[in-house]
C-alpha cells in the first residue's frame, strides 16, 4: 500500500506500536521460520542485504537465470544454504514472513546500520575522495597539516586520473537528489577527533560506478542540458514578518526594504523571474484573543502579479493593537506557515526572509503554535530547498532580548549551502544603519537568484531540497531506483589504463573536508522503521516525564527509569551493577539500532551523578530539548510524503524515515 493513503491513521498505528517498546516487531507473532535470521549478538535485529547490479532473483539456491535485481534493494535474509563453494540466500522485502526467492550471496552487501549519506555542496571545499583504507583516513586527520599529505594525491589524480590509495571520486558538480535519488549506504563507521580538534566521522560506504566514463564534451552537454532546464523558472521571496503592536513603527520601513529588493531585482532585470509572498505572525490567541491570530499567509507568490501588485496587498498589513503576553512572538509559527502554506516546488529558488524585533517563543513554550525551535524549523526548510535570511531589529525596547534572539535567529538562517547563518542584525534606531544593511541583504539575495537561475547550486536554490519533497517518495522512488541502481554513480578511478569499474565497490570517507574541518562533506541520515520511530517516541517520553520528576526529586528519576528499564525486560542483577555511575544506555534504554551509530547521545550518556550535578536550568533546558524532539517524531510520523519504500512491494511497515543524526536523543 503506498503510505501516503495510511496518513490518517499513521498516528493511531504509533501509539498502538508505543508499547512494544525497544525493536520488538509489530503485527501478529510469526513462527520462527516466518522470521528473518538475527544478525550475530543481537536480540531484535535482522540480517539485511543490499543487492548489486549483478544480483538476479531465482526460485532455487544455485539456479542459473532468475530476474534481475535493481541495485541496493534492500533484503531481508530469512535462510542461507551453501551450494558449491558459494553461498545463496533466502530473500524477502520486508520482515514480516513474505520471501521472493533466492540470490547469490556473493552479489550481495551485508548492511547492519541502516544508514544513509547525502552528500554536501562542494562548493567551497575540494572533491570528496573515496579511499581503499580506513588507514589513509587516519594519516590525514592525524596530520598537522593534511594538505601536505594530499597535495601528491590530489596531483597524481590531475596528471594520470588515478592515484593507488584513491578508489572513487566525488562528481565534479553537485548531484540534483530530486532528479536522481540515489542511495549511498553506510557499512560502518567510528567517530575520533583529528589533530586540529574536530570531532569527525570515519565511514565505510558502498556505491555503483558509471557504466562508461563521459567524454568531457559530453559531461559539457549533460550539465548544460541541467542548467537548461532551469531557465525558465521562477523565484520565490517570501517575507516572514512580526506583525505585533511593537512593530508599528518599523513596518513602513520593513515596506521600504522590500522596496529595495524589488528596485534590486528591477535593475536585475529579473523582474519576470521573481516572485513575492508574505506571511504575518503574532502570538497565541487564546492567552490573547485580541491579536486575531497567529499566522496569517497574506500574499501567495503563486498569485501575486510581480512587485507593485504585491506592495499594494502588503498595505492591507497593520500592527497589531493590544500587545502580546510575551516579548518574543511566535516566529517559528509564522516560518512554518511560509513553509507549509505555499508549493515550493513551482519555484527554482526559494527564499524566506524573516523580520523581527523580538526573540522567537521556545518549541517547549506552552504558547507555542508548533512545538519546533530553530534546528527543526531549519531542517523544514532544508527538506524544502527554502533558505531563510533573518533581518533582526534591535531596537531599544529590545536590549534585553537581543542576545538570545540573535542566538535564535543564526541558527534558523545556517545556511549549509554557504556554511554560515544568513542572519543581518540591524540597529533599527539608526537609519543610514538600516538602510545600508537593506542593501546588503537585496545584494545577497539578488546574487542568490542569479545563480540559482544559472542552475549553480545556491542557497535557496531547488537543487538544494530532498529527493522526496513534492510528494515523489514511494511510486517514484521505486521507479527511480529501476533506472537508476538506488546507487551514487561515482568516477571511478582505475589502477591502469582502460581498467574496468567493478559492479559496486566499498571505500572510506570522512564526514568533514580534510583542510577546511568545520565545512561537512556528507549529512548521515538513519533510516528507522516505523515501529522503530515508535519505540523512540516512547523512550525519550518515558525519560523526559522520570526528569520532570526529577527537578523535584533527583533520586526519582533514575529510580523511575531502572523501573522502566525493569519492565523492558533488563536483568535486575545487570541494573544494580552499574549503579549510579550506570548510564541510561549501560541501564537498557538504548534499542538495538541505536548502537554503534557513530554519534555521541547527551540523553544516552547521563548518568545519575552527571544528572545531579547540573543546575536547575540545565536540568529544564534538557528536559525542553527532550520535548522538542518527541514533538518533531510525530510530525516525522504524520509526514506520509517522506516515508520511503526500499523494496519494492514490501510492507509499510518497513518503510523508512529519514532521521538526520542531530535528531537523535
Amino acid at each position: 500500500m503506498n503510505p501516503r493513503g495510511r496518513k490518517t491513521t499513521m498516528w493511531r498505528e504509533m501509539a498502538l506500536l508505543g508499547g512494544l517498546l525497544l525493536g520488538a516487531c509489530a503485527g501478529p507473532a510469526l513462527a520462527a521460520d516466518d522470521k528473518p535470521l538475527l544478525q550475530a549478538g543481537k536480540k531484535t535485529l535482522y540480517q539485511r542485504v543490499l543487492t548489486t547490479p549483478s544480483c538476479r532473483l531465482g526460485d532455487q539456491p544455485g539456479a542459473a537465470g532468475g530476474k534481475p535485481q535493481p541495485a541496493f534493494t534492500r533484503f531481508y535474509v530469512y535462510q542461507r544454504q551453501k551450494v558449491g563453494d558459494g553461498e545463496w540466500l533466502k530473500v524477502g522485502p520486508d520482515s514480516y514472513g513474505e520471501t521472493l526467492g533466492w540470490i547469490d550471496a556473493g552479489c550481495a552487501v551485508d548492511w547492519k546500520m541502516q544508514m544513509t549519506l547525502a552528500l554536501t555542496n562542494p562548493a567551497g571545499r575540494e572533491p570528496l575522495l573515496f579511499f581503499r583504507q580506513r588507514e589513509t583516513l587516519d594519516k590525514l586527520f592525524g596530520a598537522d597539516d593534511p594538505g601536505k599529505l594530499l597535495k601528491p594525491i590530489r596531483a597524481n589524480l590531475a596528471g594520470q586520473g588515478r592515484d593507488a590509495a584513491v578508489v572513487a571520486r566525488e562528481p565534479d558538480y553537485a548531484v540534483d537528489l530530486a532528479k536522481r535519488f540515489y542511495l549511498l549506504p553506510v557499512l560502518d563507521a567510528r567517530e575520533i577527533m583529528t589533530e586540529k580538534g574536530f570531532r569527525v566521522r570515519e565511514l565505510e560506504v558502498a556505491s555503483v560506478t558509471a557504466a562508461e566514463p563521459k567524454s568531457a564534451e559530453q559531461a559539457a552537454r549533460d550539465k548544460a542540458g541541467e542548467v537548461n532546464t532551469l531557465k525558465g523558472f521562477s523565484a520565490a521571496v517570501v517575507f516572514v514578518i512580526d506583525s505585533t503592536i511593537s512593530m508599528g513603527p518599523y513596518i513602513d520601513r520593513t515596506r521600504e526594504a522590500i522596496r529595495k529588493i524589488y528596485q534590486r531585482i528591477e535593475q536585475e532585470k529579473l523582474l519576470e523571474q521573481v516572485r513575492f509572498g508574505l506571511v504575518a505572525y503574532r502570538s497565541n490567541i487564546k492567552e490573547v484573543p485580541a491579536l486575531e491570530y497567529v499566522s496569517k499567509l497574506y500574499v501567495d507568490p503563486a498569485k501575486v502579479q510581480g512587485g507593485e501588485d504585491f506592495l499594494a496587498k502588503m498595505a492591507a498589513l497593520k500592527p497589531a493593537t493590544v500587545s502580546s503576553s510575551r516579548f518574543d512572538e511566535d516566529a517559528y509559527a509564522g516560518v512554518m506557515r511560509a513553509l507549509d502554506g505555499i508549493d515550493w516546488t513551482r519555484f527554482g529558488a526559494r527564499y524566506i526572509v524573516l523580520v523581527s524585533d523580538a526573540g522567537a517563543l521556545d518549541g517547549t513554550d506552552p504558547l507555542s503554535a508548533t512545538g519546533l525551535d530553530a534546528a527543526q524549523v531549519r531542517l523544514e526548510a532544508k527538506h524544502r530547498g527554502v533558505a531563510i535570511y533573518s533581518l533582526h531589529l534591535k531596537t531599544p525596547s529590545g536590549a534585553k532580548n537581543h542576545a538570545s534572539a540573535e542566538a535564535q535567529y543564526r541558527d534558523l538562517s545556517n545556511n549549509p549551502i554557504l556554511n554560515k547563518p544568513l542572519y543581518y542584525p540591524v540597529d533599527a534606531g539608526d537609519v543610514d544603519n538600516f538602510g545600508s544593511k537593506i542593501d546588503a541583504l537585496a545584494v545577497a539575495i539578488t546574487g542568490q537568484v542569479k545563480a540559482a537561475y544559472r542552475g549553480e547550486m545556491a542557497a535557496g536554490s531547488a537543487l538544494g531540497a530532498d529527493a522526496d519533497y513534492g510528494g515523489k517518495a514511494d511510486a517514484t522512488l521505486l521507479e527511480d531506483t529501476a533506472k537508476l541502481g538506488h546507487a551514487m554513480r561515482l568516477a571511478y578511478l582505475g589502477a591502469a589504463t582502460g581498467a574496468s569499474a567493478p559492479p559496486v565497490f566499498h571505500a572510506w570517507i570522512g564526514d568533514r573536508d580534510f583542510v577546511k574541518q568545520n565545512v561537512p562533506t556528507t549529512e548521515v541520515r538513519v533510516l528507522l522503521t516505523k515501529a522503530q520511530l515508535s519505540d523512540l517516541a516512547e523512550v525519550v517520553k518515558k525519560i523526559a516525564d522520570a526528569a520532570n520528576e526529577g527537578l523535584i526529586s533527583p533520586n526519582e528519576m533514575f529510580e523511575r527509569l531502572r523501573s522502566v528499564a525493569a519492565t523492558m525486560g533488563k536483568d535486575p542483577n545487570q541494573l544494580q551493577k552499574g549503579g549510579k555511575s550506570a548510564t541510561l544506555a549501560e541501564m537498557g534504554l538504548m534499542a538495538e539500532y541505536l548502537e554503534g551509530l557513530p554519534y555521541l547521545s547527551e540523553v544516552l550518556s547521563l548518568d545519575e551523578e552527571t544528572w545531579k550535578g547540573m543546575e536547575g536550568l540545565e536540568q529544564e533546558k534538557f528536559i525542553r530539548r527532550l520535548n522538542t524532539k518527541l514533538k518533531y517524531y510525530q510530525k516525522y510520523n504524520a509526514d506520509a510524503d517522506r516515508w520511503v519504500s526500499l523494496a519494492e512491494g514490501s510492507d509499510p511497515r518497513d518503510h523508512v524515515y529519514p532521521v538526520p543524526l542531530e535528531a537523535l536523543p
